[in-house]
């Protein structure tokens, strides 16, 4: 079992930064990778970015290249989420994810992630 706590949501003007925090607690040795996924009103979840737990590899979704950067701290068991330049577009429920079957790449779809945080909102205002 794994739990995963997200903090550092809020609301924000367009242009600024967030940075989400997600805390791992458990069996995070089992982890292969740690993702971010978001999810607006109405629409279906979708990843974000992920990060692998034992390596420093990294996917962006194209709509965050650039604007975003998803980092790690192993020994503390975290899982960064840096925002910049933030549109009204990022408005969502963001959720940190965890992936415990090795894989070639990285999974983009939710199904493929077993633990869940319960979401931390981001409101960007224009």
């Amino acid at each position: 079992q794994m739990q995963l706590v997200e903090s550092g949501g809020g609301v924000v003007q367009a242009g600024g930064s967030l940075r989400l925090s997600c805390a791992a607690s458990g069996r995070t040795s089992s982890t292969y990778v740690m993702a971010w996924f978001r999810q607006a009103q109405g629409k279906e979840r979708e990843i974000v970015a992920a990060i692998r737990w034992r390596a420093d590899n990294t996917y962006y979704a194209d709509s965050v290249k650039g604007r975003f950067t998803i980092s790690k701290v192993n020994a503390e068991n975290r899982v960064y989420l840096q925002m910049s330049s933030l549109k009204a577009e990022d408005t969502a429920v963001y959720y940190c994810a965890a992936d415990v079957t090795l894989k070639i790449g990285f999974a983009k779809v939710p199904n493929a992630y077993l633990y869940w945080g319960q979401g931390t909102q981001v409101a960007v205002s224009s």
